[in-house]
């Protein structure tokens, strides 16, 4: 046995106490009973505090635990090889020695438990368990395999490893196994060899000027000679392709260039060699940082409408690149490379989600500047609504409650047909529901979906409850085909009983109709109702032709995209536009706001303006310039790392005629743009990163060593998805800082450092591809052995797996727990207990019904007793019943009066009766048992005599009172007999 928890075991003294307070106490009960209770009480009490005191009992057995830890990382890839030994070595064991099996890349997992089993097969194992194998972490393997044996009493370990762990610590989980007495053998393994080419390192300096000449460094190692190509790429544009002739070893290659765009670059280099078995080790990033003369990318909407903007900034010797909206780049890095952007009257539409989205990250976490100059299709008329755009400028696009605007009646028709299955049709809803936002509480919405026939998802009602309206359109589902006349149908006759001061209908579909009927009756109806009529097709396959005609004839707006992300933006301004009231048209001065230091620029007064975009400015924003109604001309506003600008007026002049001739403006406009420019710190970071398994650790160097800027410095990462992690990187040393982050792939990755105030410096790193797949010797076997030895391990060899054990066996307790049984124990026991106390058992008269069943067995049992001998001992019972009856009712006449009173003229009679039933009696004992019956009707016939003597009367008194009397005196001498 085995108390597992002593302490518990003191509670036998007042274990004991309670017994003899029990034997002495107990009143109630006597004799052998008490000692049944008290003995099942004092057992169940001693079962619960076994239990409490965990006591098991156990048997002890000599054997051999051993748990194989596997490397089936990339480096090792030997599956095969490692499954062959380990099976090997299971074939060795005796028969109660047990064998476990656990695998181990970055991460590990148990194959195979412990267990005294054979293999099912005696040649090679194969392995079954998910393990990542692009790191190598021996530590997780050894702290899984020790937590196996350490809950089967001990063992060994047998690591099967190169031992080239590239995560985690081996040796120091070693110092844990050997406290715990845990032994580690060790099996160095040599991987297989493989034709490799390897990108080991590409340098690039951080940080270059403008026209400076520089070389991009390779070191390159093969395992055997040959022939290969590189490749160079800068921003995901090919640089060049050069042969190169590799020797088996490490290769030196330079390649130069020179620095000619400012900004940050990111370069990737590819390796395709002959005969090369592994890819991943093929690709290597490096970035640079080119300092020069600021540069501005400006996005126009109208053709050549960019020319003041392109005058100002080349009068300052401010580079700048003019594009379309439709050449945004989809790649984050490629803002870096600006020092600001303008949007000049760029309609949202124009502009994809995507680049939409970077254009907002360039400026809170890389300090990008960002201008918007108004037009007829810039700020809430360009449909920027809730946008990432909007988010970043100082201004809200909607109008909040300062004019009176002209009530809307707006009705959606959403083609809801199985082609617009998918991201087109969860973007209408998304489309719609920022309409439901943007309007206000007195326009009146609906929404129609129709496939082969019109279904309103919501009738046309006022926005009083926009949440339930919100619900419904999230609810539209695709389903079937593609029929618009009746859909517009149903929308024009609904529109028709709105109250509205302007009335619209913007029509969204993928398709064409399936059929074709006359629409300019409807359109005609349309614009003699005063309804305008917007349409939207999406994709090829739309009937653009149609739908084109019908936007015309119904005075409104046609739209064509192949781009879906951009149909929020596309209702957004549609919305917008049935209101004319956001283009004010009228000729003021600007008034003078919270210029800051832009005040000197107008010293000398300010041009007039005819006419601007109604915004309303943020809460936080500075407003320069100001309208007569409060209206916001020129705000200014930072932006997380970077800075915005919103001129609500144009820069063509159609607009702004005194302000384009105004000879002040290059300057002006030049410094709204110059204060954009990210805010660098005077003293750049050096960051450097370093990879270890699922994380990299990061340290940021300051140069100028000031450590008071700990409690102020963070970090923005970006990599090439546009995902984003802020860092706090925490101080080390003076002016070093480290953090730590989590990466899933290699590459270049952004980091925007700076304080809390603001500002900052843009840098990056570069996270390479695993080690795992380096060709650099890395002696494993070293670490292995050390390994071994701080374990008292040993190490094993590859051709003798039967080694595995080969050791003195381990005696092993086996516990047995049996709380369980005990608990039920002391639950049948306390059920004994509590029926030796509850129930009564006559103990007596079942000692006497044995004795007697006993001597009849010892005459030779009850089957051979006669049948004379049981009628006899039945008659000679039946007439001790009946005498005992018989003298009972003399006793009670003679005691009791009113027996008498009660029946004067029938006392012969009833004496009669009474003489007749004891001579009857008396013959049925004189004559045994064949007289019984010839008694019997003697005492009946003398009971009819003696009442044929009486007069009727008392016939009738005897009978009534008599037999009453005796029926009640017969049952209680029956119910005393029982007892």
């Amino acid at each position: 046995m085995q108390v597992n928890s002593p302490m518990f075991l003191l509670l036998l003294l007042p274990w004991a106490l309670f017994v003899w307070w029990m034997l002495r106490g107990t009143a109630r009960l006597k004799g052998g009973r008490k000692a049944a209770v008290v003995a099942l009480r004092s057992i169940i009490m001693l079962l619960l505090i076994a239990i409490a005191a965990q006591v098991q009992p156990y048997w002890t057995t000599d054997q051999r635990n051993v748990v194989f830890v596997a490397d089936r990382s990339a480096s090792v890839n030997a599956d095969k090889e490692l499954g062959e030994w380990i099976a090997k070595a299971m074939t060795g064991k005796e028969a109660d020695d047990r064998g476990g099996i656990v695998a181990i890349g970055l991460d590990a997992a148990v194959e195979r438990a412990l267990s005294p089993e054979q293999m099912l097969s005696a040649e090679r194992y194969s392995f079954r368990a998910k393990v990542n194998g692009q790191f190598t972490d021996v530590s997780q393997g050894l702290q899984l395999a020790s937590g196996l044996l350490q809950q089967a009493g001990g063992g060994r370990i047998v690591v099967l490893s190169d031992g080239a762990e590239n995560a985690g610590s081996m040796l120091r989980q070693a110092a844990l196994l050997n406290s715990a007495g845990i032994a580690v053998d060790v099996v160095p393994i040599t991987p297989p060899p493989l034709t490799d080419a390897a990108i080991e390192s590409f340098t690039v300096p951080q940080t270059l000027r403008q026209g400076e000449k520089f070389n991009f460094e390779f070191t390159i190692n093969s395992t055997t000679a040959g022939s290969g190509e590189l490749r160079l790429y800068a921003d995901n544009r090919e640089l060049s392709r050069s042969t190169v002739q590799l020797e088996a070893g490490e290769n030196q290659f330079a390649l130069q260039s020179a620095a000619l765009e400012p900004g940050f670059h990111q370069f990737r280099a590819e390796l395709y060699a002959e005969g090369d078995e592994r890819e991943q080790n093929n690709v290597a990033y490096g970035f640079s940082k080119v300092n020069g003369p600021p540069s501005v990318l400006i996005v126009e909407g109208e053709p050549g409408s960019s020319g003041n903007v392109e005058a100002a900034l080349k009068a300052s010797f401010i580079g700048y690149d003019t594009i379309a909206p439709e050449r945004l780049s989809v790649e984050l890095a490629s803002y870096a490379a600006y020092d600001s952007i303008i949007l000049n009257n760029v309609p949202a539409t124009r502009i994809a989600e995507k680049p939409m989205e970077w254009i907002a990250k360039a400026v809170s976490d890389y300090g990008i500047g960002l201008v918007m100059l108004g037009g007829n299709d810039s700020f809430g008329l360009g449909g920027y609504f809730k946008t990432p755009i909007e988010r970043a400028l100082p201004v809200y696009m909607d109008l909040k409650g300062k004019r009176q605007i002209p009530t809307l009646g707006l009705v959606l028709v959403i083609d809801r047909s199985g082609s617009m299955d998918g991201g087109k049709l969860e973007l209408a809803k998304e489309a719609a529901i920022r309409t439901v936002e943007l309007m206000r509480d007195e326009d009146t919405v609906g929404v129609v979906a129709f496939d082969s026939a019109p279904w309103w998802i919501v009738e046309p009602t006022k926005l009083t409850d926009r949440k339930k309206m919100i619900s419904q359109i999230q609810g539209i589902q695709p389903e079937g085909g593609t029929e618009i006349f009746t859909a517009l149908d149903a929308a024009y006759k609904k529109l028709l009983e709105v109250q509205a001061q302007r009335k619209h209908i913007i029509l969204l579909t993928d398709g064409q109709s399936s059929t074709n009927p006359g629409y300019s009756a409807l359109t005609s109806s349309m614009v003699e109702k005063q309804m305008t009529m917007s349409t939207v097709a999406v994709g090829d396959g739309a009937d653009q032709m149609l739908l084109k005609s019908l936007a015309e004839a119904a005075k409104g707006r046609y739209y064509f995209t192949k781009d879906e992300s951009t149909l929020p933006a596309i209702f957004s301004r549609e919305t917008v536009m049935m209101s004319r009231t956001y283009i004010v048209e009228q000729t003021f001065t600007p008034a003078l706001g919270q210029s800051g230091n832009w005040s000197a620029l107008w010293k000398n007064g300010l041009p007039q303006l005819n006419a601007y975009i109604a915004t309303t400015a943020k809460e936080t924003a500075e407003i320069a310039l100001l309208s007569p109604d409060g209206d916001p001309i020129l705000a200014r506003w930072p932006y997380g790392s970077g800075r915005a600008v919103a001129w609500t007026s144009d820069m063509t002049g159609r607009w702004s005629r005194d302000w384009v001739n105004w000879p002040s403006l290059p300057n002006v406009l030049t410094e709204w743009i110059k204060w954009t420019f990210p805010q660098f710190e005077s003293v750049p970071y050096q960051v450097n990163a370093e990879l270890d398994g699922r994380k990299a650790n990061i340290r940021i160097r300051s140069e100028s060593g000031d450590s008071d800027l700990a409690a102020k410095l963070n970090a923005v990462v970006n990599n090439d998805a546009g995902e984003t992690q802020k860092l706090e990187p925490i101080p080390i040393a003076p002016g070093e800082y480290e953090a730590n982050m989590s990466v899933t792939q290699p590459g270049v990755y952004l980091m925007r450092i700076g304080g809390e105030e603001g500002g900052g410096t843009t840098s990056g790193f570069v996270i390479p591809y695993s080690p795992e797949y380096k060709l650099s010797v890395n002696n494993g076997s070293e670490a292995l052995e050390q390994l071994a030895e701080s374990t008292g391990g040993r190490v094993l060899s590859l051709d003798k797996p039967a080694e595995a054990f080969r050791f003195d066996p381990e005696k092993h307790r086996q516990p047995v727990d049996w709380s369980r049984s005990l608990l039920i124990a002391a639950l049948l026991l306390l059920l004994a207990d509590i029926a030796l106390r509850r129930i009564s058992v006559p103990w007596a008269r079942i000692a006497s019904w044995l004795r007697y069943r006993m001597r009849g067995w010892s005459r030779g049992g009850l089957k051979s007793s006669t049948a004379g001998d049981l009628s006899a001992q039945s008659v000679t019972r039946l007439q001790q019943r009946k005498s005992r009856t018989a003298e009972f009712y003399d006793k009670s006449k003679a005691e009791d009066p009113a027996i008498n009173v009660s029946r004067p003229a029938g006392r012969d009679g009833g004496s009669s009766t009474g003489q007749g039933q004891r001579q009857g009696q008396d013959k049925v004992q004189e004559q045994g048992q064949g007289k019984a019956a010839q008694g019997q009707n003697k005492a009946s016939q003398g009971q009819n005599k003696g009442q044929g003597q009486g007069s009727g009367q008392g016939q009738t008194q005897v009978q009534q009172g008599d037999g009453n009397d005796k029926m009640s005196r017969l049952l209680a001498a029956k119910n005393r007999t029982k007892r």
